[in-house]
């Protein structure tokens, strides 16, 4: 038994989590890996071949690395459960006219799951990933903060995780930059690891086409929706389009209609199949309200309170104010943002720390 601890580490093949494991079987950690086998892209009916962590060949270099490392690996099959709770949730959220988040959904609700459920039945103390965030204990509670290097930081997906998976987790890759890793999976002997490129795609949408992948999860889908009407904000109808679900706010290109300058979807009405557009300065806007919220670093948040809210992964962060309202946050942008975007998720920073999260229900 080590003296480090026995650590479930999840395995997707690539050369994050691959690192990550063995980083922490050199520390001195017992390890095991998991792989999880989340969908077959091929049962969408897309064109590609399965990508990223769902492909018998990731499923293999995962295996290999444990091999030869002498520590043991398994394959979990969570197809249904993922199936149950990300896909309905990405078709029930673009059919309410919103655009979903089905990383931070897969993550809160699915795999951290899946992991600890595992880890309890293998007596695991902890359970690992190559998640580039850091996580530490202060004032009784796990604080999840950004990884040292900011362009790969990931804890804008991970707000939702509870403070019973943080209290068990392990970023080993919390303090690297991202080229420390490839020089370090090089080392290692993983050369050709160390050159692989990385998959932004949703995993079970790997072409990229999240409009064709709603046509083939609804077939009738395509033709209840087409025609419905463009608009302006004044409500005047400018032209027709090829049905909700295939805009999201914010999308200036494939409108596929022509009114002399640069215009921006601000804003989807399902119940009447409208989309409405605008101008550019049309998409900005002051406040928010945000639900389903998780705290991480406080167990609540102060009236008043402070912080910078991102409002998509790639986004900056704005300074803004914080105001409970119930159940939800309203959140008081300094200065007015955009394309604020219902169904995303809304992510507060004090500093590098993550105070907690939620979903952006509706900009007020």
């Amino acid at each position: 038994m080590s003296k480090k601890g026995k650590v479930l580490v999840a395995m997707s093949g690539g050369i994050d989590s691959t690192v990550s494991a063995l980083m922490l079987h050199e520390q001195g950690y017992e390890v095991i890996g998991i792989t999880m086998k989340t969908w077959d892209y091929a049962s969408s009916g897309g064109g590609k071949k399965e990508t990223g962590c769902c492909n018998l060949d990731s499923f293999n270099d995962a295996r290999q690395a444990a091999v030869e490392h002498g520590f043991p690996h398994y394959i979990l099959d969570i197809r249904e459960e993922f199936g149950d709770h990300v896909i309905n949730n990405f078709v029930e959220e673009y059919m309410a006219g919103r655009t979903p988040n089905p990383c931070v959904l897969c993550n809160t609700h699915i795999k951290w799951s899946a992991l600890l459920k595992r880890a309890d039945a293998l007596d695991c103390e902890y359970i690992a990933t190559g998640h580039y965030v850091k996580v530490r204990e202060e004032n009784s509670r796990f604080v999840l903060s950004k990884a040292r290097d900011l362009t790969k930081d990931q804890s804008y997906v991970l707000w939702g995780l509870g403070q019973d998976c943080l209290s068990r987790s392990i970023y080993p890759l919390g303090d690297m930059l991202k080229t420390e890793v490839r020089q370090l999976a090089y080392d290692m002997g993983y050369k050709e690891l160390s050159k692989k490129a990385e998959s932004y795609e949703i995993c079970f949408v790997p072409d990229n086409d999240y409009r064709g992948f709603l046509k083939r999860q609804i077939p009738t889908l395509e033709a209840e929706v087409d025609g419905g009407n463009f608009v302006l904000a004044d409500g005047k109808v400018v032209g027709k389009h090829r049905g909700y679900p295939f805009y999201t706010i914010g999308q200036r290109k494939g409108l596929e209609i022509a009114l002399g300058k640069p215009m921006f979807v601000t804003r989807i009405v399902p119940e009447t199949n409208t989309v409405v557009l605008g101008e550019i300065d049309e998409l900005k806007q002051a406040e928010m309200l945000v639900s389903g919220l998780n705290m991480i670093k406080y167990d609540a948040i102060a009236p008043e309170m402070d912080a910078v809210t991102k409002i998509r992964y790639k986004d900056a962060g704005s300074q803004s104010t914080l105001m409970p309202e119930g159940d939800s946050v309203r959140v008081r942008f300094e200065h007015a943002v955009n394309s604020i975007a219902p169904g995303q998720s809304a992510v507060f920073y004090e500093g590098d720390d993550v105070i907690g999260g939620g979903i952006i229900r509706m900009a007020v």
